[in-house]
């Protein structure tokens, strides 16, 4: 028997609400981020029993919410024969399936997708099927069309800081966090003073958030999890979106799309060392972005203002990930302060993202730059009626100049401007004028919100 490590995920209760009226659920993200134990831990407690796996001592994996756990039956899609059954018979396969069931890795069977249309049409019943997916299968037309409508998709990202912290076998209830987001788009930030995070910033940075990697001891252990994990990646969802000649090409193109993270998107230098033409590398990227492992940032756009830059920025899906694949631990990283700074960018960006999948607002995420090089970090919109903005600093000090591209960004959004911060490791969480602050790195997954 063995012992796993359970983390609290705070989409939790997204997915239960899901289960009540949606007779898809599909739980989507990067593999190896914890759609499976989700699911399991919510649906299949009894799966994880079987399998030999300890469960806390209450006889449940820690943060299930009982009062919606169901006796699924679990497959996978990985196991070849029911994966081949699936294939044979798509239509046989779905009409024969038990009354509740996860279907692990639905990506290796698209053909599923209109047999399971015809199914639910034939008998819709909220929760029937519980689907996990390593690739964005919504980007296919076909697929997103037979589903229209019945189906609801919960985006599972790697760990965020918080769920990192309130990994415990003896947590039985998920407490949402949401904090820097509430105070965000609420009342403001307390002033307050903590403790600057230093070196354990980028520890942070280097370990990532996934699960699986966050077990092994920090250094070369670790990076070879994650080295295995994208070699795994490429032999497998990569190779199935997509017949490439040059498999091997695609872990160079993601290291060095590592080393451009946080830069807006410039196809012609990532094909820059590759006999490569740059529509075959846009292509890859694409293909990238479909397993989760890259993502565009799209940049944001005001009809107040006529110069801005309408570039994506690249953003690698996890910061861990990308410190392998450079070969850098926290050491190495502390001392290279351009590198410390863009890979910053994006485990704050990551951080938000994660915090965001849970809340119950909804939030699109965007970056600001013009051709005067006045930029924000990245932009927050909630809903259609407000507008927030973050810039990311890796430095212990904030001065007026940092808050510049704020500034316009609050002029340009006027009574939408809901809030800017400049995030920076340092001690002091303080208002410069209204709705702009500076605010510790640590307060993104501690509980920030000024008391009126």
């Amino acid at each position: 028997m063995s012992d796993l490590t359970f983390y609290p995920r705070y989409i939790e209760q997204r997915l239960t609400e899901a289960l009540e009226d949606s007779p898809v659920v599909l739980i989507q993200g990067p593999r190896q981020c914890g759609k499976t134990t989700l699911a399991q831990m919510v649906c299949a407690p009894q799966h994880l029993t079987r399998n030999g796996d300890r469960l806390n001592r209450g006889g449940h994996p820690p943060n299930v919410l009982t009062a919606h756990t169901r006796d699924y039956t679990y497959i996978s899609f990985d196991d070849d024969v029911a994966r081949v059954g699936a294939e044979a018979d798509p239509m046989g396969f779905v009409a024969g399936l038990p009354e509740r069931v996860i279907l692990d890795e639905i990506q290796r069977v698209p053909a599923l997708f209109a047999a399971l249309k015809m199914e639910v049409d034939r008998r819709r019943v909220p929760g029937r099927f519980v689907l996990t997916g390593s690739t964005n299968v919504l980007r296919v037309p076909t697929i997103q069309d037979s589903l229209a409508g019945r189906l609801e998709v919960v985006r599972l990202h790697p760990l965020a800081q918080d769920e990192i912290a309130g990994q415990s076998p003896l947590v039985l209830n998920v407490r949402q966090s949401s904090g820097f987001l509430d105070a965000l788009f609420g009342i403001g930030f307390k002033i307050q003073r903590t403790e600057r995070l230093g070196k354990p910033l980028c520890d942070r940075i280097v370990a990532g958030g996934y699960p699986a990697a966050l077990v092994r001891p920090p250094g070369r252990r670790r990076a070879n999890w994650y080295r295995n994990y994208l070699d795994a990646q490429t032999q497998r969802d990569v190779r199935n979106l997509a017949r490439i000649s040059t498999l091997e090409a695609l872990p160079r193109l993601l290291a060095l799309a590592a080393a451009q993270t946080a830069h807006l998107l410039n196809v012609s230098d990532l094909a820059a060392p590759f006999q490569l033409s740059r529509p075959t590398v846009q292509d890859y990227v694409a293909l990238l972005e479909r397993v989760f492992l890259l993502e565009r940032l799209s940049p944001w756009h005001n009809n107040r203002l006529s110069r801005l830059v309408k570039t994506p920025k690249l953003h690698i899906g996890d910061t861990g990930l990308a410190c392998a694949l450079l070969g850098v631990d926290a050491a190495a990283l502390a001392v290279d302060r351009t590198l410390l700074g863009q890979l910053l960018e994006t485990f704050v960006f990551q951080e938000l993202r994660r915090q965001a999948s849970w809340h119950e607002e909804s939030f699109t995420f965007f970056h600001y730059r013009d051709r005067d090089k006045m930029e924000v970090d990245v932009v927050i919109e909630r809903g259609t009626q407000a507008v927030a903005g973050i810039e990311v600093k890796a430095g212990a000090t904030v001065t007026q100049a940092d808050l510049r591209g704020l500034r316009k960004l609050k002029a340009a959004t006027g009574r939408r401007f809901a809030g800017g911060a400049v995030v920076y490791d340092g001690e002091t969480c303080v208002r410069y004028d209204d709705k702009l602050y500076a605010v510790p790195l640590r307060l993104l997954w501690e509980t920030p919100m000024e008391t009126p």
